[in-house]
């Protein structure tokens, strides 16, 4: 059984912006040389997430819309009123409920994803900023 961990740096926009990694995370299991087994995406942020969606801009802005009404801005957030300067409590909340990793498995080289799925990261932050995932490969 084999481990390979790889950084993976990403720059981001910031207000719910996706950005697809799908092609980087395959290129990453491709040079892994392992066959099979499985991947974890993991970022290293708080006010981030990993998931997988049908990446096409109907959903990119419906995942917008969802988390603007499910998760507002709102400076009444204690987070925001504590912390003077801050106005990313939303951003905190929202990365809380999608979760900061998703795991695929591989075979033969290849992502087991469905026909339809990529995987994105969304960056619920107010502000751009540099992103720092992990990519765990484990297999043989």
């Amino acid at each position: 059984m084999g481990v390979k961990t790889i950084p993976f740096p990403l720059e981001m926009a910031g207000d719910t912006s996706l950005e697809n990694i799908t092609k980087r995370v395959l290129s990453a299991v491709e040079a892994s040389g392992l066959s099979a087994g499985i991947v974890t995406v993991f970022i290293k942020h708080t006010t981030a997430s990993v998931m997988i969606i049908e990446d096409e801009p109907g959903i990119r802005a419906d995942t917008k819309a969802f988390w603007d009404r499910v998760v507002p801005p709102d400076p009444a957030w204690q987070h925001n009123r504590r912390n003077p300067g801050e106005d990313n409590a939303h951003s905190h909340l929202r990365g809380q409920l999608q979760g900061p990793s998703v795991t695929i498995p591989f075979a033969n080289g290849a992502l087991l994803l469905g026909t339809w799925q990529q995987i994105v990261v969304v960056d619920f932050d107010t502000r751009p900023r540099r992103r720092e995932l992990i990519l765990q490969i484990i297999g043989e």
